[in-house]
């Protein structure tokens, strides 16, 4: 891996990477490993923000569309997939480009895994009785006090997250953040691939907020609740299983659940999506091996994958 050809682009929702990534295909012989927790679920498109078949027919794009929304996908998956795909990225001569706003996944990729404990199921179903008798601004509470580290970074309704953080200390003993600074000695993914990480980070906060908004009401207007209403006629999808939490997603069904009016439900959406920019902007100025692109939303495709260029 030491010689692999690889870019990584990061960046908050809506910040148009994928509109750069696209822009710099037809610069550099590249091939899309999507860097997205999300958009691995299939059925989910409109809600995801999924690449358009024609945007595909582009550039191949990897890592979408690979599980069931009823499955799950991890960060150790995502590096085993993505050191295997890059190595048959440059085996074919390409770039490897890594775009997606999945930090965790880049963080895990970088610098490598952490000997974290796989799932417990007893563990998490009492955490999930917790919750539902005491409410989950309990356990985040509780979280602050056993990894004030961690709770910092978790809103108290990032329920799949506090979750996992609780189930860590009572495995282990040890909180969440104390596996962040140390690596599993004994794991074949221990090393991290270095490469150019480059991050668009908008200067101007209440032009990406104007955008998710925009971003939303598009989504709306091509079906979003229609592609939601879908999933749950399934029958054997739930709100809490990791696809259906994600942003838009956990407020469209709870809507339906309630039928709470769409507007209010619009509102919700828009506030998640944009306090999950928050959290992404934090992750990514906690990466000090990024190259930073600012962009003030003056800029189209062509410039900033020109400056990206000239950066490398």
């Amino acid at each position: 891996m030491e010689n692999a050809r690889v870019i990584g682009l990061a960046g908050p929702t809506a910040s148009g990477k994928s509109a750069l990534s696209l822009e710099l295909a037809s610069h550099l012989p590249i091939e899309i490993i999507s860097v997205d927790s999300a958009l691995v679920y299939e059925g989910m498109d409109i809600g995801t923000a999924k690449p358009t078949p024609a945007e595909r027919a582009v550039v191949p794009h990897h890592l979408i569309d690979i599980r069931d929304p009823l499955d799950t996908y991890n960060a150790a998956e995502f590096v085993r997939d993505a050191r295997r795909l890059i190595g048959e990225i440059n085996a074919r001569g390409k770039v490897a480009l890594l775009v997606g706003g999945t930090m965790l996944y880049f963080k895990a990729l970088t610098e490598g895994l952490n000997d974290l404990p796989p799932a417990d199921s007893q563990v998490r179903a009492a955490l999930e009785a917790e919750a539902l008798a005491q409410g989950w601004p309990a356990l985040h509470a509780e979280l602050e006090r056993v990894d004030p580290v961690t709770a910092s970074r978790l809103p108290a309704g990032d329920t799949q997250r506090i979750q996992r953080a609780l189930e860590v200390w009572r495995i282990t003993g040890k909180p969440l953040s104390s596996f962040h600074t140390q690596k599993n000695k004994e794991s074949p993914l221990e090393t991290g691939l270095a490469f150019p990480l480059f991050s668009l980070e908008p200067t101007d906060r209440p032009w990406l907020h104007a955008r998710i908004e925009q971003r939303f009401d598009a989504m709306l207007a091509a079906g979003f609740m229609d592609e939601v209403a879908s999933l749950r006629a399934r029958g054997d999808l739930s709100p809490e299983l990791p696809s259906m939490r994600c942003v838009g997603y956990r407020q469209a069904w709870e809507a339906l659940d309630t039928g709470e009016p769409l507007a209010q439900m619009r509102e919700r959406g828009i506030a998640a999506t944009r306090q999950l920019a928050k959290r992404q902007i934090t992750w990514l100025r906690g990466m000090s091996d990024r190259k930073v692109l600012n962009i003030t939303g003056q800029e189209n495709s062509r410039s900033l994958a020109l400056r990206l260029l000239g950066l490398l």
